[in-house]
């Protein structure tokens, strides 16, 4: 065989070899078929777009458009190999501003399969329609404006490779997944699938914020953000998912450039970048953003089904869509938004099954009750009154059903400068209920949680994962403000810190000194089996030193010096916080739980702690009458 093929001369090859080459790249499986057809129909200005399969789209995939249609002499082009309306210089291909520009899509489409095309344009008195290849005859057909292009028995004349398909249920999924991503990023035209006959979804024209929750769920829609930001000719808009709604798969990840679906490395980064002080560990963020600029800034030309990018400038990009999502990110705390990360509907309050944001808050995890006893108060940021009386809490009531029945203006008093005043004193001027929106503590449940009243009913908030988000970011400003070259604040201990290391720990300890000392520690070797610890970051004062050192120690040995204050950082410094705040079972005077909920309120990101998880849920009113069958 081999001897054969050395004295093979050089030949050309048929075009319908070319062209069964070609549909290889171009027609892995059915999906790309629906894929390549959809764009073609968008790119035609369709509004409305039907898709129906048969059999997975193996049998057939016939998708019907309402757009400007092609005319009769131009059908046979259609399907011809590199022939487009699209792009006809190096200068338009530099500028792509359509879907599809290669003019090899139905061309390669009609080497593997039965290929019928019907089209009408605006001023024909009736469609047309080609039948197999570029070189069938264009016949007289019926059918409204647009374009239907029916694809009968793929991989018909090529057997072998329809052996590599999978069942009719996974290739279906696949076309499915295809028409979703697509009707996401155009909520202004109309998508309709079906399959075997039977309507399986159905999106009308509307607008992003709706498109986006019936593609993605309502758990989506109950917990993401709203991004639109612009710089120069950049935009990029859509939603961004809350940490506390992440997912254990990068399944619910669309991105989109100039409306072209993509899975752009440097994209995903960003987006990932910005998620990294609100996520750790191996969960993934949902998010739908759409990045729009000047088709000359970006090569769409550069894999063979246009799923990957290149841009001119991608350091530029990069950074505008990491500082975007961050700022949203950034945003979500009460004092922005002036309610709870997700809230929770009054029918998911009974029972951990149908609230997800319920079951977070009942479980906060048995590793939260082993921590030791920490001291609080001193830990907390200064300008807080703490002395007051929390009699109000035990006076205050409903009427009526109708809310709460001291407003919170009358709590907000308890703020005004001065001595302490009684349930009855009059409300600070000029108080807005707003500028508490975690209200003020009522009491503590079971050393765990601290229940707050506010105008919309009870917040329950972890005193732990709040105090660990804090304590965070505090450490973070700290450490970026020693980068601007500001001073950090580090607390010399009295009698240093000593305790038995190994080899590895003392020289770890030996080699990173400029590590250790930029991240706020002053870790000596006294002995070759003894390290003392003699300062820490203010921050951190009333953390366990001991323990604080070695997961530093540990963390410099395992990724480096250099990585530890660049790479893991965030990871490096949600284990400090974690060490640091507040532990379950510590008692807390309500002066305390107030001050805690006033810098919750004043923290970027406090709506999570660093793991993702919620810090605080509210419980409205109307979810408390329906537990109790109130008005029914």
């Amino acid at each position: 065989m081999n001897s054969v093929l050395a004295h093979r001369p050089i030949q050309a090859l048929p075009d319908q070899l070319i062209s069964q080459i070609a549909a290889g790249e171009v027609v892995e499986r059915p999906s790309a078929v629906v894929k390549e057809l959809l764009e073609n129909a968008l790119d035609a200005g369709a509004t409305q777009i039907t898709v129906r399969l048969e059999e997975g789209g193996v049998k057939r995939i016939a998708i019907t458009d309402n757009g400007r249609g092609i005319a009769p002499e131009q059908l046979p082009l259609a399907l011809a190999r590199h022939a487009t309306s699209k792009i006809a210089s190096l200068t338009d291909l530099e500028n792509v501003a359509t879907l599809g520009f290669r003019g090899e899509a139905l061309a390669s489409i009609a080497a593997v399969a039965a290929v019928t095309v019907t089209s009408r344009t605006a001023d024909a008195p009736h469609a047309w329609e080609i039948v197999g290849s570029h070189h069938g005859t264009v016949a007289p057909s019926s059918g409204a404006q647009g374009t239907t292009i029916d694809v009968q028995d793929l991989y018909f004349n090529t057997p072998a490779r329809r052996k590599f398909l999978k069942s009719e249920q996974t290739e279906y999924g696949h076309c499915a997944e295809v028409v979703r991503r697509i009707a996401l990023a155009r909520p202004d035209v109309a998508f309709s699938l079906s399959h075997n006959g039977r309507t399986i979804d159905q999106w009308n024209v509307c607008a992003m914020a709706k498109r986006s929750a019936h593609i993605l769920g309502n758990d989506f829609a109950e917990a993401r953000l709203p991004i639109d930001e612009s710089a120069g000719p950049l935009r990029v808009h859509g939603f961004a998912g809350l940490p506390t709604a992440s997912k254990a798969r990068a399944d619910g990840q669309f991105f989109y450039v100039n409306g072209r679906y993509v899975r752009d490395k440097l994209l995903v980064h960003a987006v990932r970048a910005a998620y990294q002080d609100v996520l750790h560990g191996d969960r993934f963020p949902s998010y739908v953003l759409a990045l729009d600029l000047d088709p000359a800034l970006v090569d769409v030309n550069v894999h063979p089904s246009k799923i990957e990018v290149r841009f001119r400038d991608s350091r530029s990009v990069h950074q505008f869509v990491f500082h975007a999502v961050q700022r949203a990110l950034a945003l979500t705390s009460a004092t922005n938004f002036g309610t709870a990360p997700a809230p929770l509907p009054a029918a998911d309050v009974n029972g951990g099954a149908n609230g997800a944001n319920t079951a977070n808050a009942a479980n906060p995890g048995s590793w939260r009750r082993e921590h030791e006893q920490t001291t609080f108060g001193a830990q907390l940021a200064t300008g807080y009154p703490a002395t007051f009386s929390p009699s109000p809490y035990a006076s205050a009531n409903r009427h009526d059903g109708a809310g709460v029945a001291q407003t919170t203006n009358s709590y907000g008093a308890l703020f005004a400068a001065g001595a302490p005043v009684t349930p009855y004193s009059a409300p600070a001027q000029g108080m807005s209920s707003d500028e508490f929106p975690l209200g003020f503590a009522l009491a503590q449940l079971h050393g765990i949680y601290i229940l707050a009243q506010n105008t919309k009913g009870l917040v329950l908030v972890d005193m732990h994962a709040a105090h660990e988000r804090i304590l965070y970011e505090q450490i973070k400003n700290a450490l970026d403000a020693r980068a601007d070259g500001h001073d950090m604040q580090v607390q010399s201990l009295l009698i240093p810190v000593t305790f038995y290391a190994d080899a590895v720990e003392v020289g770890t300890a030996q080699e990173n000194q400029e590590t250790l000392k930029a991240l706020g520690f002053d870790i000596a070797a006294l002995s070759p089996t003894t390290l003392a610890v003699r300062s820490v970051p203010t921050l951190l004062k009333n953390a366990d030193a001991q323990t604080l050192a070695r997961d530093v120690l540990r963390d410099v040995r395992e990724f480096g010096g250099s990585r530890v204050l660049v790479e893991r950082r965030n990871e490096l410094l949600g284990t400090l916080a974690c060490h640091t705040a507040v532990r379950a079972n510590r008692i807390l005077s309500v002066p305390e739980m107030n001050a805690l909920l006033r810098q919750m309120e004043s923290t970027e990101r406090a709506d999570q702690c660093n793991h993702g998880r919620p810090t605080w849920v509210q419980l409205e009113i109307s979810a408390l009458d329906k537990l109790f069958l109130r008005g029914q």
